[in-house]
C-alpha cells in the first residue's frame, strides 16, 4: 500500500466532511444544534450540480452554497424565532431535502436519482512541492475546493477566537443571558451561526457532486453529514480538532477502499472512528465538552 497515495486519497475523503464539521462548529458554538446539515449536504449536492451543469463549477458553487443557506435559515427561523425543538427541526429538514432533490431532479433533468456529467474546476498542482515523489500524489491533481477547506480551518480558529464577532458569538453560546445583558443580539448571533453551517454544508454537497463524481447521484452524501457531527464532537466543538477527526473518518474511508482483496471485513475498518468517538463521549479517552449553553432555546427575560 502507497502511504502518499492513501494520505492523499484520504484527504480528498475528508474534504466534505472537514466543510460540513466547520460549520458545525459555527452552529453549535453559536448554542444551535443543526441535525439537519445531512439535509444541507444534500440540497447543496443538487443545487451545486445543476448550476455546474448549466453555468459551470464556479456558479455550482454559490448555487449550493446558497441551498445550504436556504434550508439553514428555515432551521433557524424555526428553532431559534419559534423555539422549536431543535431535534426535530434538523431531522424534518433532512426529510425535506431528500424528498424534494428527487422532485426537483425530475423537473430539471427528467432523471430520478441522478443528473447528467457537469464540468468540474480545472485542477491545480502546487509548484515546486510537485518535484517530491512522496508528495507528489497529494500536490498534483488538486481541486482548488480542498484549498479552500484546509484554508478554512485557521481562517475559522482566527474568527472565533480573534474577532468580535467570534467572541459574540461564542459567548451566547456560552451564556446567552449574560451575552443579552451586554447588548449582543443573541438571535441575530444564532441566525448568523446557523446560515454560515448552510453554506458550508451547501459547498460540502458541492464539492461532492461538482468535483467528486462530476454529477449528482441521489444519496451520494451518504450521512456524511452526521460523521461531520461526530468530527465536530470529536474535535472538541473547535475548526483544528475538527479538521483531524475528519481526516481520521476520510483515512478510514480510503484504508476501506483498499482491503476489500483482504480478509479483512471494510466495515470494522470504518466503524473505527465511530468508537472513538463514542469513547470520546463517555471520556474514556478524553472529556469533550460542548458550549455550556448549546442546544437550550433562549428567550428573553427568561420567559
Amino acid at each position: 500500500m502507497d502511504i502518499s497515495e492513501l494520505v492523499a486519497s484520504a484527504l480528498r475523503m475528508s474534504v466534505p466532511i472537514l466543510l460540513t464539521a466547520l460549520g458545525a462548529v459555527y452552529t453549535e458554538r453559536a448554542g444551535v444544534v443543526n441535525i439537519g446539515l445531512e439535509g444541507m449536504m444534500i440540497a447543496g449536492t443538487f443545487w451545486g450540480a445543476v448550476g455546474a451543469y448549466y453555468y459551470g463549477p464556479l456558479a455550482g458553487v454559490l448555487l449550493g452554497m446558497l441551498a445550504g443557506m436556504a434550508l439553514a435559515l428555515i432551521h433557524a427561523v424555526v428553532s431559534v424565532t419559534f423555539k422549536i425543538n431543535q431535534i426535530v427541526s434538523g431531522v424534518a429538514l433532512n426529510i425535506l431535502a431528500a424528498g424534494l432533490t428527487r422532485f426537483l431532479c425530475i423537473q430539471f433533468f427528467s432523471m430520478a436519482t441522478t443528473s447528467p456529467e457537469v464540468h468540474p474546476f480545472k485542477a491545480w498542482s502546487i509548484p515546486l512541492l510537485d518535484r517530491l515523489s512522496f508528495l507528489k500524489p497529494m500536490v498534483t491533481g488538486v481541486s482548488p475546493l480542498i484549498i479552500v477547506a484546509l484554508l478554512l480551518v485557521p481562517v475559522t480558529h482566527f474568527v472565533l477566537n480573534r474577532t468580535v464577532f467570534g467572541l459574540r458569538l461564542r459567548s451566547v453560546g456560552e451564556n446567552p443571558l449574560a451575552a443579552d445583558t451586554l447588548g449582543v443580539n443573541v438571535a441575530l448571533m444564532q441566525y448568523l451561526g446557523v446560515l454560515i453551517s448552510g453554506a458550508l454544508a451547501g459547498l460540502a454537497g458541492t464539492y461532492l457532486a461538482v468535483e467528486h463524481t462530476a454529477m449528482y447521484i441521489e444519496g451520494m452524501t451518504q450521512g456524511r453529514g452526521f460523521i461531520a457531527l461526530a468530527a465536530m464532537i470529536f474535535g472538541n466543538w473547535a475548526p483544528v480538532g475538527a479538521m483531524w477527526a475528519s481526516f481520521l473518518f476520510g483515512l478510514s474511508e480510503a484504508v476501506s477502499f483498499r482491503v476489500v482483496a483482504t480478509k479483512i471485513p471494510y466495515q470494522f475498518i470504518k466503524m473505527i472512528p465511530y468508537l472513538v468517538t463514542l469513547a470520546v463521549l463517555a471520556g474514556i479517552v478524553r472529556r469533550a465538552t460542548p458550549p455550556a449553553a448549546d442546544g437550550i432555546p433562549y428567550e428573553r427575560g427568561g420567559e
